[in-house]
């Protein structure tokens, strides 16, 4: 600071001694942030759309996550396991997971991917988000409308896949903690296309069930469950068919889908959700089972005393185990490695762009001299000429097979039509001799009247000794002889 003024015309110093200032270097600035990153995002997850993927010599993949407004470096080391790289491609959607760094060589933050999640959820979740709302101002979620549970359940109704592992789960917890309990299954599909419809008539079939008991003998609650899945797998329980069917069931609904994180409309519309199909059997069987036994409740207590400290322990294993990994020289054997494939990737990139260029320019001219060659467009000509000619003889060839083939049907018609094709099947034909009528009834001539009588090859000259007339109805002739006859008798004349 300046010194004190000794007297009135003692001013003291203008201008005290230079303030200290820090200077930092780029490397230790650098480091500063990659710390603070290290410390502030220790892990973190990030959505968006993958862009610009390039996969390295080395096995490593850089790409860009983007979204409308920015975009992050990201890196997946070679090493890395238990990640799907199929899901990577330019132009898709993604949840990644890992960590933020800095690459110190460019002095940019990036995110070591660790996850890769497909995305996909949102519409889905959306759709949950609206149908929760309509049924909330509905009044369907109302606890003042939720009933409670009998203490003490000696017959339910199940609904759920009578394949499904959820179901073998509630059979296992009944036979341990209440064997006298009855069961009445509705099997029905519990995910896919089909399955809300399904859920909903299970519902409405014991409800149906219920009523038609006498006094006593119905159900005391209905169970509606599944074991765990996707939001995919468990959306037919967030179908609004499947919530009316709850609201509208005259006996109390247990509602236990998935595991306990998740949530479906089903548990909001039932009297009671349950986090998984274990703990509803449970639930449903608590009052018999304190009858039954009082220690082992005293024992889940313990349990749950000892699991509790082991998760405050496991717990704080862990934030160790993540302060462990924030000092880990694999961070630093990664920073090399990238900054090798970057030397790398400039190194490739100078011979790949001066052959490119020299590429280019031999296309350049060789464009330049076919344009000015006439005798590659002769030749083109030349060969169009060829080709047009061999299609004509083609065409020429099929029309007068085609021609014969007609020709040779016809001659075939022809022959079945004539006169000589009927002859030779053995047929006759007789005419009178005289006047050259053809005869058909015996009683058309007379004895000593001469016949003709026409044969296959060749001709008969005869006289009639005696005639009879059948007394029987005559033969029904067949279209093929009266041809024959008529087309006979035409020649004769």
């Amino acid at each position: 600071m300046p010194r004190k003024a000794q007297s009135q015309w003692d001013f003291g110093e203008l201008f005290g001694p230079q303030q200290t200032r820090q200077v930092w270097t780029v490397t230790e600035l650098t480091q500063r942030v990659k710390n603070l990153l290290a410390q502030h995002f220790p892990s973190i997850w990030v959505k968006g759309e993958v862009s610009n993927l390039r996969t390295q010599p080395s096995g490593h993949l850089y790409f860009t996550l983007k979204d409308a407004g920015a975009q992050l470096a990201c890196v997946l080391f070679r090493g890395q396991s238990g990640i799907q790289r199929d899901l990577l491609a330019d132009g898709r959607q993604l949840l990644l997971s890992g960590e933020i760094t800095v690459y110190d060589a460019r002095g940019q933050y990036q995110l070591v991917v660790r996850t890769v999640e497909p995305l996909g959820l949102g519409a889905l979740q959306l759709a949950f988000e609206r149908l929760k709302q309509k049924l909330q101002a509905e009044g369907l979620f109302d606890l003042a409308r939720k009933r409670p549970l009998p203490r003490f359940c000696y017959r339910v109704g199940v609904v759920t896949s009578a394949a499904a592992a959820a179901w073998r789960d509630i059979q296992s917890v009944w036979l341990r903690r209440h064997p006298g309990m009855e069961i009445l299954l509705a099997p029905c599909r519990v995910q896919g296309e089909g399955a809300a419809a399904e859920i909903a008539a299970a519902i409405a079939f014991l409800n149906a069930w219920h009523a038609a008991q006498p006094a006593g003998r119905g159900l005391h609650a209905i169970l509606v469950t599944r074991g765990g899945g996707s939001l995919e797998d468990l959306w037919a329980f967030n179908e609004e068919v499947v919530a009316r069917a709850i609201f509208h069931s005259t006996v109390p609904v247990v509602s236990a889908v998935g595991h306990e994180t998740d949530f479906t409309i089903s548990d909001f519309v039932a009297d009671l959700r349950a986090p998984t199909p274990s703990a509803a059997a449970e639930l449903l069987s608590e009052g018999m089972f304190q009858i039954r036994q009082l220690w082992p409740r005293l024992l889940k207590t313990l349990h749950h005393h000892v699991f509790q400290r082991f998760d405050r322990k496991t717990e704080y294993f862990q934030n160790l185990e993540a302060r462990l990994q924030r000092c880990h020289p694999r961070r630093h054997l990664e920073q090399q490695i990238q900054q090798l494939d970057d030397l790398m990737e400039r190194l490739q990139r100078l011979p790949a762009r001066r052959w490119q260029d020299q590429k280019l320019h031999l296309d350049r001219l060789s464009q330049r001299l076919a344009r000015v060659k006439p005798s590659r467009w002769f030749q083109r000509r030349v060969e169009r000429l060829q080709s047009l000619q061999q299609r004509l003889r083609e065409r020429a060839a099929l029309e007068l097979q085609r021609h014969q083939t007609h020709v040779q049907h016809l001659q075939e018609q022809l022959h079945l039509l004539s006169p000589q094709h009927t002859l030779e099947r053995g047929y006759s034909i007789t005419h009178d001799a005289a006047t050259g009528r053809i005869l058909r009834r015996a009683e058309e001539t007379a004895p000593g009247r001469v016949v003709v009588t026409r044969l296959a090859h060749g001709k008969i000259l005869s006289r009639v000794e005696k005639s009879e007339a059948e007394t029987q109805e005559p033969v029904k002739k067949n279209s093929a002889d009266e041809i024959a006859e008529g087309t006979s008798d035409q020649t004769i004349k």
